[in-house]
């Protein structure tokens, strides 16, 4: 059979049928070597325990149906021969009188404890967990797969499975691979991976070695950015170690851990388990003091993260505001400024002890300077409509507000427009304001946004112009726009979706003064629409429609 330390070449040739038998033939002579030592007894003790339970891994891993059908098998044996061939060799050391020293004795034994430890643990893995099968099986398709494609699979099966079994360094040699193969082949790579291959991934991130925890979270990044695993990442303890990796990891690590928390706190049930893990003080710090790419990455994190309502007090005494802050007037890249205004708008939306960190940390000021430049306005003029109500008015005016929303209500993006339309909801509270409003030229721009497709929208617009419109000179402004009357008298549209009706009616019912007004409502349909809307008892609608019926009467008579 096998000669240890044989020509090389011979060794490779034999089959897996002939390390089975070899391995079978080492395990009762290596027994019977251990039974005869006399030194070391509790040691040799723990290693016959051992050595007794090969034969049954052996019996369990030959009568697998793909035990001769790929190098997984074969590779398994060889390391079981080897560890048996040492367990023979240092029996018969230790039965010598003088050994190379009792310390040294110590190591090797348990070292030979932990090699037989590892050769059963890999034993059962190969049957139990079904690795065996996942890199020998073709891969069970409902349609026709090429014939490459079945190949290319079961080789990316047999890489994966050797993330499970071995040594350390053999997984490394695994884990180098597998990061070759995702940069060329991600798809197949996903399309064969199972969880216990996630599992394997997520242990080697504990590594000890620097390197190992590195390439581990660039393969973890790409599962994680792929969307079709978070799941197994989470059950299998992931975040523990890379919230661990951007506390204290290189500059590498830190990115590619950052990065995998991103795309994973997207669920608000792991944004949770963040911030109860103890990610959240390190991600600050990123933003603080991390490189660009990373810096962005650990904001939109914490941003993902604020969107829970229940951990924003949490974030906030780690001081989150002041770093969003900071990060809205210097961050390095632009993603990480609009990161930034998405995370105080979501921390302002209902917390008011929140909304009064921020104005005193200076974020009004900062919102309203991120506004004059070029990036995406929505999720800044909304943290600013969260905050108008708990801001004097004379530091709005101060601060220039006012055109700053007319701007955005030109200009902007349709959601920018609708936070736009909501903050002017908010600041009219004073008549001196709803005629700052109206001098700033916000009314067009608001009877333009009636005609937006988003039902919303059209709502915030309705109630704006509503309330600004209490002021007379507000008044004759809407009189004024010729757009004005039919795109109100759209909005008495019955159907429920329709929710700016109730605007609208207040809208027309102080336009109906006008003579001019009043037969532009009749003329658009604005009596059928009101007849229906009083039957439906909507509040204002039988007052004005009674109006326009009799103004319509009016005008027959003056007609005859």
């Amino acid at each position: 059979m096998v000669e240890g330390g044989g020509d090389e070449v011979a060794v490779d040739a034999l089959s897996t049928e002939d390390w089975l038998l070899h391995a079978q033939e080492l395990v009762p002579v290596a027994i019977d070597k251990a039974r005869e030592v006399k030194g070391f007894p509790v040691r040799w003790k723990m290693i016959i325990s051992k050595l007794e339970q090969i034969p049954s891994h052996l019996s369990d891993l030959s009568s697998h149906p793909c035990f001769s059908k790929n190098a997984l098998c074969k590779e398994q044996l060889q390391a079981v021969s080897k560890t048996l061939e040492e367990a023979i060799g240092l029996a018969e050391l230790c039965m010598k009188e003088k050994n190379e020293g009792k310390l040294r004795m110590q190591s090797d034994l348990d070292a030979l404890t932990g090699k037989l430890d590892l050769n059963l643990r890999d034993c059962g893995l190969l049957i139990k967990t079904g690795v065996l099968g996942e890199a020998t099986l073709p891969l069970a398709v409902s349609g026709p797969v090429a014939e490459s494609d079945v190949a290319t699979h079961s080789n990316i099966r047999e890489l994966l499975a050797r993330l499970q079994i071995g040594h350390l360094e053999a997984k490394h040699k695994a884990l180098d691979s597998v990061v070759e193969v995702m940069k060329d082949d991600e798809k197949n790579v996903l399309a064969v991976l199972g969880r216990s291959n996630v599992a394997a991934v997520v242990q080697l991130l504990t590594a000890t070695s620097p390197r190992i925890r590195e390439k581990t979270v660039t393969v973890i990044s790409s599962l994680a950015e792929s969307g079709s695993c978070e799941n197994w990442l989470i059950s299998e303890g992931v975040l523990p170690p890379l919230i661990r990796l951007v506390e204290s990891g290189s500059a590498v690590g830190k990115e590619k851990a950052t990065i995998s928390l991103q795309r994973l706190s997207m669920s608000a049930e792991t944004a949770r388990s963040i911030v109860g893990h103890g990610g959240v003080r390190p991600l600050i710090d990123l933003c603080r003091t991390g490189d660009s790419v990373s810096q962005a990455a650990a904001a939109c994190t914490l941003k993902n993260i604020s969107a829970v309502p229940e951990v924003r007090q949490a974030l906030a005494e780690e001081g989150i505001v002041r770093v969003m802050i900071n990060l809205l007037n210097c961050g390095i890249l632009l993603g990480s400024k609009e990161y930034a205004a998405e995370c105080l708008q979501n921390l302002t939306a209902s917390n008011e002890k929140l909304k009064r960190t921020v104005i005193s940390e200076g974020g009004v000021r900062s919102l309203l300077a991120y506004l004059d430049g070029p990036l995406p306005q929505e999720s800044a003029v909304g943290a600013l409509r969260n905050l108008v109500g708990s801001v004097s008015e004379d530091t709005l005016v101060t601060l220039g507000i006012l055109p700053r929303l007319a701007h955005v209500l030109k200009s902007g993006s349709s959601g920018a427009q609708q936070a736009a339309a909501s903050a002017i909801c908010r600041v009219c509270g004073s008549t001196t304001m709803k005629k700052m409003v109206g001098e700033a030229g916000c009314i067009p721009l608001l009877v333009k946004m009636l005609e937006s497709k988003s039902n919303s929208s059209r709502e915030v617009a309705a109630q704006a112009i509503a309330s600004l419109m209490i002021l007379s000179q507000n008044c004759r402004e809407v009189k004024k726009d010729d757009k004005s009357v039919p795109n109100l008298v759209q909005l008495l549209d019955p159907s429920p979706h329709n929710t700016a009706k109730k605007y609208s009616i207040s809208c027309l019912g102080l336009l109906s003064s006008s003579k001019k007004c009043k037969k532009l409502m009749i003329s658009y349909g604005a009596i059928g629409y009101l007849k229906k809307l009083t039957e439906m008892e909507i509040p204002g609608a039988r007052k004005l429609h009674e109006r326009l019926e009799r103004g319509k009467l009016k005008g027959l008579f003056v007609k005859k």
